[in-house]
């Protein structure tokens, strides 16, 4: 095994593994280290990955339930929980050996172990067996993604008390699960657990749900979550948890402050965001420049202050998102070869995966208000689509803003099934700077969810034809 690299990747996440499968494409000798024995960061073994797999499984036994009836089908249906975790992990160790194949594929080494910058172009990892090996590298890309974030005063035990991680691990389905933070996280988790039988009571510090996208949404999805059973306590912070015989108590007060009430709970979810994870790394050793959230700083060619160190993914700038890490992680790849790469922020794509999905991309309506920017709304709701209706799945809606003198697509919202993938054609529509009368006028397959994207764009210039 060599020990000098053109570029050593730290981070086994999406941003640090496809920075070095493109690196090995590129003809760049590459090494990626990650300590955390399976590659592909949290995303792939307690993030992404596993709360899909849940999500997936909670709606189908939840449908089962509750809709199968509805089409005629008669079904006794029973939960398995052991056996749906272990669907999950299978899932999760197929891909975690996708990574490693894609590794040898590409010529790029994978290192288990804990790297520590100690000098330019030299890192030291410290590996599973307690050795020591010292690495060489023209290049060093930092991609050591976000932990969860802590709340004051409130210790995490991944039991009674969990973080996303104990989340999708419980053994057993909580009476009554308490959520702690309303955004994405908070939202996915409590949907798995809800939809398998636990009372859920989300309490949020913000006087909102999914904190940062379009308002009228946000009020759609609590409108529809509550209708599914979620109850939520909004403008409210958590004081304090006392643990008991028979479960938790947590002392609540509204977030300007206030009375004090208790919250009784089986299990409770901390979901309050996530922090770039940039301690032991060596890069105050170095002089890497850190914001004042612990993000390490760049330009926006990924570099930092420090020649031959770069940054992608959660531990820099912009939204915590495995895509928008692994678009950095190609980019940097491509400038370190001396290619152009480049991500366009404008177009990076967020999605909710409850049951209706929520996705966003681009500029919604608030912000374009602030920046004064002229616009029109086209929206068509689901009840509306053929194929909604069909498969009983009417809830939500499509909004496309588009600017008010070239009709150039600003940005979309959509709430409704399939609502991620629906988001593609909007995200390359806005990619190719397109306009919603393109889309308005780009035939689409009948009977389809996608017909009320085309609806939408349509409405913008006033001619929805199917409402």
């Amino acid at each position: 095994m060599a020990d000098s690299f053109d570029v050593v990747v730290i981070g086994g996440g999406p941003g640090g593994y496809n920075a070095a499968i493109r690196l090995g494409q590129l003809g760049l000798t590459a090494a990626c280290i990650d300590s955390r024995g399976s590659f592909g960061g949290t995303c792939l073994n307690v993030g992404c990955i596993p709360s899909k797999a849940l999500l997936h499984a909670s709606e189908r036994f939840h449908e089962a339930q509750t809709d199968f009836a509805k089409l005629g089908i008669k079904a006794k249906v029973e939960l398995d929980l052991p056996a749906m975790m272990a669907q999950k992990t299978k899932v999760v160790g197929e891909l975690t050996k996708g990574v490693e194949f894609l590794f040898k594929k590409n010529k790029v080494e994978g290192i288990v172990g804990t790297g520590c910058i100690t000098a330019p172009g030299k890192i030291s990892v410290t590996l599973a067996d307690g050795k020591t090996r010292e690495l060489t590298a023209k290049h060093f890309i930092i991609a050591t993604g976000s932990d969860v974030a802590p709340l004051p005063g409130v210790t995490v035990d991944e039991k009674q008390i969990v973080s996303s991680t104990g989340a999708l691990s419980l053994t057993s389905v909580p009476k009554k699960l308490l959520v702690v933070g309303a955004g994405v996280i908070g939202l996915e988790l409590g949907s798995v657990w809800k939809r398998l039988g636990s009372e859920v009571t989300v309490v949020e510090f913000l006087d909102r749900v999914t904190p940062g996208i379009d308002l009228e949404v946000s009020k759609a999805f609590q409108r529809i979550l509550t209708k599914q059973g979620f109850t939520f306590q909004l403008s409210t912070k958590v004081t304090g948890v006392e643990k008991k015989n028979n479960g938790l108590a947590v002392t609540v007060e509204p977030a300007a402050g206030g009375e004090k009430s208790v919250i009784e709970c089986d299990v409770m979810l901390v979901a309050i965001g996530r922090i770039a994870y940039t301690a032991g790394l060596g890069l105050d050793a170095v002089g890497v420049t850190l914001d004042k959230r612990g993000r390490v700083v760049t330009d926006h060619h990924y570099r930092t202050n420090v020649p031959g160190i770069y940054a992608v993914g959660d531990c820099r700038e912009g939204p915590m998102l495995a895509h928008k890490a692994e678009d950095e992680a190609v980019a940097c790849a491509e400038l370190i070869a001396g290619k152009a790469g480049h991500v366009n922020y404008d177009v990076i794509p967020s999605v909710v995966y409850t049951f209706p999905e929520v996705a966003t991309v681009g500029k919604n309506e608030e912000e374009l208000k602030a920046a004064g920017t002229l616009y029109k709304i086209g929206k068509f709701p689901f009840t509306a689509n053929a194929r909604a209706k069909t498969i009983m799945a009417t809830d939500g809606f499509v909004k496309i803003l588009a600017d008010a003198k070239t009709d150039k697509v600003l940005g979309c919202a959509i709430i409704g099934p399939e609502a991620g993938n629906l988001m593609a054609e909007v995200a390359l529509a806005m990619e190719f700077g397109a306009s919603s009368e393109d889309i308005a006028r780009t035939c689409h397959s009948h009977p389809t969810l996608t017909e009320a994207v085309r609806q939408a764009a349509m409405g913008v210039e006033g001619w929805t034809m199917q409402m």
